[in-house]
């Protein structure tokens, strides 16, 4: 393929799959400016590496594999650990149509789960976000994390084991009168 015809079939290839990559990235590193910033190296590695592209996955399964070394690749360098949002993106994600007190049982839940999830080692953090947010196969979730299926299904079992003991240890779960479930923590 010469470079001529790689630009276009890569444009396209780019356009498909923003979206998907995109919200598996967000998911991964919960936190939508990152997320762009990793969208972006994938981008860069998809084109460089899209001509040796031998076609032993498919394209889809290639590009998250791409991503998720991207995000483990930042997560190990311990400078990256940590962010400090700003006000003005804290102002971004308000969401004004939900009562606050609504709001706020939602983003305490949000961050039980983010940070359990962010605990996770790395294996079974992408086989979980891949396959139980994301919708991949196990199949698909193994090409990607590069481990037989068998190991990819034990994986996400394990990253639900850990996340419902994780939220079972520090959350009180319950339904309310509109029968919405939710949780509280435990002192």
């Amino acid at each position: 393929m010469t470079g001529v015809e790689q630009q276009p079939a890569f444009e396209n290839l780019a356009r498909e799959l923003a979206q998907p990559i995109m919200r598996y990235l967000e998911r991964y590193v919960g936190d939508r400016a990152l997320a762009e910033d990793l969208w972006q190296e994938t981008l860069v590695r998809m084109h460089q590496g899209l001509s040796s592209f031998a076609g032993r996955s498919s394209i889809k399964t290639w590009a998250f594999s791409i991503a998720s070394r991207v995000a483990a690749d930042h997560f190990r360098h311990p400078a990256r650990k940590t962010r400090i949002v700003e006000l003005e993106e804290v102002a971004e994600l308000i969401d004004s149509d939900r009562p606050i007190d609504e709001r706020m049982v939602v983003d305490e839940m949000n961050a039980c789960v983010r940070q359990v999830i962010d605990s996770l080692p790395d294996a079974y953090r992408t086989a979980l976000i891949l396959h139980d947010l994301e919708g991949l196969s196990a199949e698909q979730t193994a090409e990607i994390c590069d481990c037989s299926v068998a190991s990819a299904k034990i994986r996400i079992h394990r990253a639900r084991l850990r996340l419902k003991q994780a939220l079972q240890a520090q959350c009180e779960t319950y339904r309310d009168s509109d029968s919405v479930f939710r949780c509280e923590r435990k002192a």
